[in-house]
C-alpha cells in the first residue's frame, strides 16, 4: 500500500471537488474514532476551511476526550482548522418526549441509536449550509459497502466521502501516516450511537479484520459451505449484515410508471 499517494490522491480530490463546487471547504464530525481522525486530516491537508464539530449526546468520557485531543491537534497544525461543539443531548430528550416509547426495548433503543446519527446529520448540514462547507462523510469500505454499519441519513447523509474507497486496516495505515493520536489509534472502533463503551465488534460479532476477510471471500464468489468454524461463522455475520443492510447500498427505488399510463 502506497501510503502517500494515498493520501496526496485523496487531498487533491478533495480540494478539485470543492473548487468544481465553488464551496469553501468542509465539515467533519469528530466523534473521536479513527474513520473521523482520518478524515478531517485529509480535509485539513487540503488548506481549505475545516469546521471540525463534537455533537455530544450522552456521549463516553473516552470517546469525548479523545475527540477534543484531535482536534487541538489539528488545530495546532493546521491554521485553517475550526472547531465547535454542538450539545445535542438537550434535543435528544425534548425528541423522546414528543414520540411514542411504546414497543420492545431493544428496538428502541436501536431506534433512538439512529435518531442519534440523524441529529448530528442534520447539525452538519445546518453548518455546511450556514457556511458554504461540503460535509464530509466518514464511512469506509467495509461499513459503506460490506456490512452497511451505518444509519441511512444519519452518518450515511453526506455530500462526498474521502474513504470509502479504504479498508478499515487500510484507514489505520493512513492513520499512523497522518500522525493520529495513539490513544484514537489504540481504541477499540465504536459508533457511540448508545451513550456507553461498546464497540462494533460486540454489536456485530466480528472484527474488523474478520469482516474485511469475509468481504474479499465474498467478492471472489465464496460460499459459507465453503469453510468451518469460526471462518464460516464470520462469513455467515457477514452476508446477514450485507443483505439486511442492501436497502443502504442500493439507489432508492423508483416505481417507474409505464409510458401507456402517461
Amino acid at each position: 500500500m502506497q501510503t502517500e499517494k494515498i493520501v496526496n490522491h485523496i487531498v487533491s480530490w478533495l480540494n478539485n471537488y470543492a473548487t468544481n463546487a465553488k464551496v469553501n471547504g468542509f465539515v467533519v464530525g469528530i466523534s473521536g474514532g479513527i474513520d473521523s481522525a482520518v478524515t478531517s486530516t485529509l480535509c485539513a491537508k487540503t488548506g481549505l476551511d475545516v469546521l471540525c464539530v463534537e455533537m455530544p449526546i450522552h456521549q463516553a468520557e473516552s470517546h469525548v476526550s479523545r475527540g477534543q485531543e484531535h482536534i487541538q491537534f489539528l488545530k495546532e497544525t493546521y491554521p485553517n482548522v475550526r472547531a465547535t461543539i454542538a450539545n445535542l443531548t438537550p434535543v435528544f430528550e425534548a425528541f423522546k418526549k414528543e414520540v411514542l416509547m411504546e414497543g420492545k426495548q431493544d428496538i428502541v433503543d436501536m431506534v433512538l441509536a439512529n435518531t442519534r446519527a440523524r441529529l448530528r446529520m442534520t447539525t452538519l448540514y445546518y453548518y455546511a449550509g450556514l457556511e458554504k462547507l461540503l460535509v464530509a462523510g466518514t464511512g469506509n469500505k467495509v461499513e459503506d459497502f460490506g456490512v452497511g454499519f451505518y444509519t441511512k441519513y444519519g452518518d450515511g447523509g453526506v455530500d462526498l466521502s474521502p474513504i470509502a474507497d479504504l479498508m478499515k486496516s487500510e484507514v489505520y495505515a493512513l492513520g499512523e501516516y497522518l500522525n493520529v493520536a495513539k490513544s484514537i489509534m489504540k481504541a477499540a472502533p465504536s459508533d457511540g450511537l448508545f451513550g456507553d463503551t461498546r464497540s462494533d465488534e460486540d454489536q456485530i460479532g466480528a472484527s474488523y479484520p474478520e469482516l474485511e476477510w469475509a468481504m474479499m471471500m465474498n467478492d471472489a464468489g465464496k460460499q459459507e459451505t465453503d469453510f468451518e468454524g469460526r471462518n464460516q461463522e464470520v462469513f455467515k455475520i457477514f452476508k446477514r449484515f450485507n443483505n439486511a443492510n442492501k436497502h443502504k447500498m442500493n439507489p432508492i427505488p423508483i416505481c417507474e410508471i409505464p409510458n401507456k399510463f402517461k
